[in-house]
């Protein structure tokens, strides 16, 4: 896999998952590549000419396939680890810029994709995703089409699925006001509005037969 990644950015060809892994025993094709061989990468970077920006420039490009083999990140990730690393900015610029080229880094798709996983797998809520998009580095844009992709509907479908579940674990006998608090707080604290967490606790709580519903839940 590793192979196949260096071909696309050898090639300019278009990856079509930039989340899959690349095998890091593999060997680097572009490491053999002679300096002034007509690749953009060989361009003079920070000062530095020849060699050594082409060493600068294929150790970060190793470095930010590795974090990629791992999972899927925003640009905005990749230039903070890759400066924590201690590459020039120009130097990292210059290989997201490549990868975003050949479709390894694509923030609208990693921002759909994260979406997607978190709110299926991890039952989170439109708030809890929008918050992490952000601190991902993702834009506003970006991370607004994305979070379009989860319904109301859908909302309202996982929430029930995580009420049913926690339903089953209270306590036998815990006061129903208790109760209601506990599961409103922990839709709550997974990113939904209190308007969908409220409604789908009030119909679950009542389903399972947990209390008099004619009684008031506020």
């Amino acid at each position: 896999m590793r192979r196949r990644l260096d071909e696309l950015l050898a090639a300019g060809g278009v990856a079509t998952d930039p989340a899959r892994s690349p095998r890091p025993d593999e060997p680097d094709p572009q490491r053999a590549r002679p300096a002034g061989s007509g690749s953009p990468d060989n361009a003079p970077i920070g000062g530095r000419t020849g060699d050594d920006a082409q060493g600068s420039i294929e150790q970060a490009k190793d470095a930010a396939l590795r974090l990629l083999a791992v999972r899927a990140r925003s640009r905005a990730e990749l230039v903070q680890r890759l400066s924590a690393k201690g590459y020039p900015r120009e130097v990292t610029e210059q290989v997201l810029d490549r990868l975003a080229e050949v479709g390894l880094i694509d923030d609208a798709d990693f921002a759909r994709q994260w979406v997607r996983q978190r709110h299926g797998f991890s039952g989170k809520g439109r708030r809890a995703l929008e918050q992490e998009l952000r601190r991902k580095g993702v834009s506003q844009e970006d991370s607004a089409a994305a979070l379009d992709t989860v319904t109301t509907d859908d909302e309202y479908e996982r929430a029930t699925e995580l009420v049913r579940r926690k339903l089953r674990s209270l306590p036998a006998g815990l006061d129903r006001e208790k109760a209601i608090r506990r599961l409103v707080g922990m839709l709550a604290r997974r990113g939904y509005g209190h308007s969908v967490a409220f409604a789908v606790v009030k119909s679950e709580y009542e389903s399972a037969g947990s209390g008099d519903e004619d009684a008031p839940l506020d």
